[in-house]
């Protein structure tokens, strides 16, 4: 079975491929925060067990093997991250150190009763999309709110590169998922933008923000 580091570089390079397509050896030690040696002594380790294909200075990719193990461990942490918020009335800004610790058991009834009890959710609390048991991830295509223009309506279904304090952020201004944005202004200089949204009238979201967060446009 693999051990809480080796599941840890998984999901490391499992998120870098969604990004970058790829991972190195250098986005990795900087994404553990380790040195390079550290990390491809792991590599070998994970190239050993068929979780990854590596040669040396080439780019590293998940096996179909590992791809499906490191979705298994991303599934567990978001849902975790939904029982902790709609069954037990956690702040969405206060799963994700909770969930990373979850997502290392081995208990896959405890995972499939989670499920069941949230009526089998297709994403986080955070609009992430929760991986199928054999691996699968349907990603919907949301575009940045920092996309679209004046007069434009959107909803708010996912927040990207999130942190607490831009979630705790997110909460103080009364913005969640499914939040009715209308865009009044669009900033020439640095791109902010002064938005509608249910009972608040002209707040300014920074760029930095509005870039993360992910909408469907409903007119």
């Amino acid at each position: 079975m693999p051990t809480q580091t080796k599941e840890n570089y998984l999901k490391a390079i499992y998120y870098l491929q969604q990004r970058n397509k790829t991972a190195t050896i250098s986005e990795l030690a900087e994404e553990m925060q380790v040195n390079k040696s550290t990390v491809t002594e792991m590599i070998k380790k994970l190239a050993d067990r068929g979780w990854v294909d590596y040669q040396k200075y080439k780019p590293i990719r998940l096996s179909e093997l590992g791809q499906v193990e490191a979705a298994q461990i991303i599934r567990k942490h978001r849902l975790t991250e939904m029982f902790l918020v709609d069954i037990m009335g956690f702040g969405w800004e206060e799963v994700h150190e909770i969930a990373e610790e979850v997502e290392h058991l081995k208990s896959e009834s405890l995972f499939d009763r989670m499920d069941r009890l949230l009526g089998f959710p297709d994403a986080d609390p955070h609009g992430s999309p929760i991986p199928a048991k054999n691996g699968e991830l349907y990603r919907r295509p949301y575009k940045a709110l920092s996309n679209y223009r004046v007069g434009d309506t959107l909803r708010l279904k996912a927040v990207i590169d999130n942190t607490d304090s831009l979630l705790a952020m997110l909460t103080d201004k009364q913005i969640g998922l499914g939040t009715e944005f209308n865009i009044k202004k669009v900033e020439p200089f640095d791109k902010s933008m002064v938005v509608d949204y249910r009972n608040c009238e002209g707040i300014t979201l920074t760029h930095e923000v509005c870039r993360r967060l992910m909408v469907e446009q409903i007119n």
